[in-house]
């Protein structure tokens, strides 16, 4: 741990061994951002800052465990989880969930994401027989996003006349009403969205001043990864909480602030001296990724912005090849000049596909770009699309569960009451909601009161509610003796959504299977890594927290696989070769971003994060032509080429042939699936290994599947309790149950 510090260079250096009082951090793109955050909390560790008083706020999932893993590596696995680490999100809904009761829910609240949200947004709308072109539930939902993240309660939107005046001239007149009763239906339920993890985090540090000091005395020191990202929600937190000690360091990127569609505020990184007078500031502008020819294009076209900080990024890097930038006469020949621009370079330079990445400013332009790697038969992967977790079937599989852990949840309890069917109509469902509201329960509990309301219920149809109740209560009679895998097995098998979908017998039904399968190889993984972790929790409470506040912003990169992506997908990410296609006006910067020089300015930072995520090349591109509606549209280079130093640029024309491309037909041909070919759903618990290696000696070399390898560092406990304390190059430091591990010993 002593040798931590030769691991930075001196102006990363003076940020880490800065202790006490504010501080920001202006790391420019590539440079060492993240080790800089890593290595501070080492340093504060190291100072004799106790784990359980550092507070570390990231934006994703992956940035932290990033984080948590160097961590580990250099201290040990028990600092690191000692250290409250993790998103706003994950680590707000973990005060919430001690805290709920102070703001009136309960500890088991339900965590709705976007789909969730729209889903009840749009029933309401529904039940108000409001005409849905008006009132779009996406639009609302969003609008009610917008007000939550800066602190606009109901109450606060119906005191604000010019809110509501905007409303009106939109022709909403009733948002009001739909942002009152979505609110009402949300705590009747049990349920906070995203949004609210931060809104009730705020009001409980408002309404309640001992909680509020309870968690300045732990956080003695606030670390804020991206702080550029932050919104006024976040803000307010951020400072609460930071008020008692002011040991608040923010590191960010005022170049790279792209997401103020999602209320993200850029002045809070470009106030922060204001807002804390006595602090620091520190610049990181040295860049590690990308070469020089690059490094110096993206800075002649950030430079044009008039609201930013001062700072110069440079890099030691080689100069490397200029940007080349391709004109193609239309979308499609463009898709074919990225093609085979990416063939001839594998082949030239025995590149993997995921060297690869095409960016553009919106997820339709990918189409294009897709029909020409296929017909050459690139493999590659598409991000932004429907996430795994928002498909049908998952959807009906999560919400099962949900209402297991949270009953009062009415959005589940919608979604599948009748499915698989079991003749629970839409007036049923209306009659129960009518019964719920008489008398103040959720419609779950109404399901236990409909023999005193045999006028609204016959017989046949109160058997088939109370049959529903019953298999509900049975399953959270088993969930709360047995584990994640064991409560989703059980009711994947009782709910009998197999069989419904094996009977449809399409090819899209019997994906559907495949994809309730590789739900149940994702508990069975949760499992896994919690059996292995000592004291690890495997719950289904766990396990349902997790997948709610899985980020989307979270990429899995395949190694075989070239990436497509929207610019704002990308940031973070890094890989050797990028392409950024669709450089016209009015689709980039986008026709929507051209009203205000602020708009201008922030596509303008969103083109600066396109350029930084290349390390070797970078190829820009645009259209004479593009296919819109129908017609064909004659296009305008973008102005951010112009605004590029054209010393650093190459222009190419496009009037070689191109690769010739065949279509495998065989790729594209449908073809049915026997079902006796359909893979069965595991049945069987998780049980221990037939051949466990117990017989490990410290300081062995060791390989884990998931953690690669390691040595033994320490071996205590007995019988099925032995546990090996195992020092892993990727996933640092952990105690391993040998009972359960899947161990190689390295010779």
């Amino acid at each position: 741990m002593n040798n931590y510090l030769e691991n930075l260079n001196e102006e990363q250096k003076l940020p880490v061994l800065h202790k006490d009082g504010p501080l920001i951090v202006i790391a420019g793109a590539g440079s060492g951002k993240t080790r800089v955050l890593t290595y501070r909390i080492i340093h504060l560790i190291n100072e004799g800052v106790d784990p359980f008083n550092i507070l570390a706020l990231t934006f994703t999932n992956k940035a932290a465990l990033e984080m948590k893993n160097r961590i580990s590596l250099i201290t040990s696995e028990s600092v690191s989880r000692s250290i409250w680490m993790g998103t706003f999100h994950s680590i707000f809904a973990r005060i919430l969930r001690s805290e709920a009761p102070l703001i009136g829910y309960p500890t088991n609240f339900t965590i709705y994401d976007t789909y969730d949200s729209e889903k009840l947004i749009s029933n309401i709308i529904k039940e108000k027989k409001l005409d849905k072109d008006t009132y779009k539930a996406k639009s609302i939902k969003n609008r009610i996003s917008s007000l939550k993240n800066n602190f606009i309660t109901v109450e606060n939107y119906f005191n604000n006349s010019e809110l509501i005046e905007v409303d009106k001239a939109a022709k909403r007149d009733l948002f009001g009403e739909i942002y009152q009763e979505y609110v009402r239906r949300c705590f009747k339920a049990s349920v906070m969205d995203f949004d609210d993890l931060l809104l009730k985090t705020n009001e409980l540090l408002n309404k309640s001043p001992e909680t509020l000091l309870k968690y300045q005395q732990k956080f003695k020191y606030i670390l804020v990864d991206e702080y550029q990202d932050t919104n006024y929600s976040q803000y307010l937190i951020v400072k609460a909480l930071a008020d008692r000690h002011e040991n608040l360091c923010v590191v960010g990127d005022d170049s790279q602030s792209i997401y103020s569609f999602r209320g993200a505020n850029i002045d809070n990184i470009l106030n922060f001296k204001k807002h804390y007078p006595n602090s620091i500031s520190y610049k990181l502008e040295q860049n590690y990724r990308s070469t020089k020819n690059i490094v110096q294009a993206a800075n002649s076209l950030i430079n044009h912005n008039i609201l930013k900080l001062d700072k110069t990024i440079w890099t030691d890097n080689d100069i490397g090849d200029k940007i080349i930038l391709n004109k193609s006469l239309s979308d499609s020949e463009e898709g074919r000049y990225v093609s085979s621009n990416i063939f001839e370079l594998k082949n030239n330079f025995q590149l993997n596909n995921s060297s690869f990445a095409v960016l553009y400013r919106t997820n339709a332009q990918s189409r294009s770009i897709e029909d020409a790697l296929r017909k050459i038969n690139i493999d590659y992967q598409v991000f932004g699309g429907l996430s795994f977790y928002q498909r049908k079937e998952i959807k009906d599989v999560l919400a099962y569960l949900r209402i297991i852990e949270n009953t009062n949840d009415e959005e589940s309890l919608r979604r599948i009451i009748n499915f698989p069917p079991r003749g629970i109509g839409q007036t049923t469902l209306d009659k129960l909601n009518i019964l719920s509201n008489e008398h103040n329960v959720s419609m779950f509990e109404a399901i236990s009161i409909i023999n005193k309301c045999s006028k609204l219920f016959n017989q046949r149809t109160t058997h088939k509610l109370e049959d529903f109740k019953n298999l509900i209560e049975s399953f959270k009679i088993f969930s709360s003796k047995n584990n994640a895998y064991e409560t989703t097995n059980l009711v994947i098998h009782k709910t009998r959504l197999i069989d419904f979908y094996r009977n449809e017998g399409t090819l899209e039904s019997m994906n559907r299977i495949e994809n309730i399968e590789e739900l149940l190889n994702g508990v069975n993984d949760f499992i896994d890594q919690q059996i292995e972790i000592f004291e690890g929790d495997n719950s289904l409470s766990k396990y349902l927290q997790d997948v709610a506040l899985y980020s989307e912003t979270d990429k899995d990169i395949q190694s075989e696989k070239v990436s497509l992506m929207s610019i704002h997908m990308a940031k973070g990410l890094e890989f050797p070769i990028v392409y950024v296609v669709g450089l016209e006006e009015n689709l980039f910067p986008s026709i929507m971003s051209i009203n205000s020089r602020e708009e201008i300015e922030e596509e303008r930072r969103l083109f600066y994060v396109a350029m930084t995520r290349a390390k070797e090349k970078l190829i820009l591109s645009h259209c004479e032509q593009r296919f819109k509606w129908g017609n064909i549209i004659d296009c305008e280079p973008s102005r951010f080429i112009s605004e590029i130093d054209p010393k650093f640029l190459n222009n190419v024309n496009r009037t070689n042939n191109y690769i010739k491309q065949k279509i495998d037909e065989s790729k594209f041909r449908l073809k049915k699936l026997p079902q006796k070919n359909l893979k069965k759903l595991r049945t069987n618990p998780i049980s221990p290994l037939k051949n466990p290696i117990l017989n490990i000696n410290l300081n062995e070399k060791v390989y884990h599947e998931r953690f690669g390898e390691g040595i033994v560092q320490d071996i205590e406990g007995e019988g099925d309790n032995i546990r090996a304390n195992i020092n892993f190059k990727i996933g640092g430091e952990k105690k391993i149950l040998l009972k359960f591990a899947r161990l190689k010993i390295i010779k």
